[in-house]
């Protein structure tokens, strides 16, 4: 395969699956909000901090209103991480490879698209409740995934775009966690109290954790929350289980599939991989969660700098760079 078209089908599924964790974010959110007494300000301020762009935020804005706080993650073009943004590049991106992709995915990402431009025509970030605009959006992006699932020959391009989509979900599940245990407590002394529970609750419902949660753990408890999002093997969202699917790709498309590694991707990914498997929740908490979870961003952001490198030939006229967050 193309490296140029390789690389497209990479950024292909890693703009899809930001845009859909930003729609499942903001929609999360906004339940939270619902349940909150009625004495606590809203809070906003986190969603941001989830994604990395706090920076690029505060340069632009002043304080967290919400309208504010939706345009920006949801159809701020000068915000190259948005929704919108993440949409527009994913569908060009999709024009260029188009002789590679079936046409009922062509047809849902070209719909994808429209759809995000009709909610920046009629400024849904202001509407009191805009839940059902970020729904749609994500189920359509959902559709996407099942078309691509159902009609897709597994070889390369396939592993491409499932490497892409797995490193931004192991990316955004670790930000997710990482914002709810140090931003959204309000203070120590509310640990355990039902107010608690609700950040965790929406915690997990923002990554569709909660019932499989419950059904494995029952009551809510941090460190169990943290073992499940972090080194659970077998729930899609789980930081173990997207860089284990993606360590599957990188085989799949370098042809190793007698273990070991051919390539520094290859290595670094089974490095991180590994420490995950044989990793405890308790170790995970001792060393500090934050700690521990940005110090997986950066492995995570330097094994997608490796793929790049080993995969793809970077020219200037390629409709997107590396994206690496801080």
């Amino acid at each position: 395969m193309l490296s140029r078209v390789a690389n497209s089908i990479y950024w292909l599924g890693r703009y899809l699956e930001r845009a859909e964790n930003y729609a499942r974010f903001i929609d999360v959110n906004f339940n939270l909000m619902q349940d909150l007494p009625i004495d606590l300000k809203e809070q906003w301020h986190p969603l941001i901090a989830a994604t990395g762009d706090l920076a690029i935020y505060e340069q632009k804005f002043s304080g967290y209103e919400k309208n504010q706080v939706l345009f920006f993650l949801g159809f701020d073009a000068e915000n190259p991480n948005s929704m919108l943004s993440a949409i527009t590049i994913a569908r060009e991106n999709a024009r260029i490879i188009r002789e590679n992709l079936s046409k009922e995915t062509w047809e849902k990402a070209n719909e994808l698209y429209y759809m995000m431009q009709e909610g920046l025509e009629k400024k849904v970030w202001k509407k009191e409740d805009p839940r059902p605009f970020f729904e749609k959006v994500k189920n359509q992006i959902l559709l996407i995934y099942g078309i691509a699932d159902s009609s897709v020959a597994r070889v390369d391009g396939w592993y491409f775009r499932q490497l892409g989509q797995f490193l931004e979900r192991a990316d955004k599940t670790s930000r997710i966690l990482d914002v709810k245990y140090h931003i959204l407590l309000p203070s120590d002394q509310e640990v355990g109290t039902p107010l608690d529970f609700l950040h965790w609750m929406a915690l997990l419902k923002s990554v569709t954790a909660f019932n499989t949660y419950r059904r494995l753990y029952g009551n809510i408890d941090p460190s169990c929350v943290v073992e499940f999002l972090v080194l659970n093997k077998y729930f899609p969202r789980s930081i173990y289980y997207c860089l284990k699917e993606a360590e599957k790709c990188l085989h799949n498309i370098s042809g190793n599939l007698g273990g070991g590694y051919l390539n520094s991707a290859e290595k670094a990914m089974g490095e991180l991989r590994s420490k995950l498997e044989f990793a405890e929740v308790g170790e995970i908490i001792n060393f500090g969660l934050h700690e521990y979870l940005d110090n997986l961003q950066l492995k995570i952001n330097s094994i997608s700098l490796e793929v790049d490198a080993n995969f793809f030939t970077i020219k200037d006229n390629h409709i997107h760079q590396s994206q690496s967050q801080s």
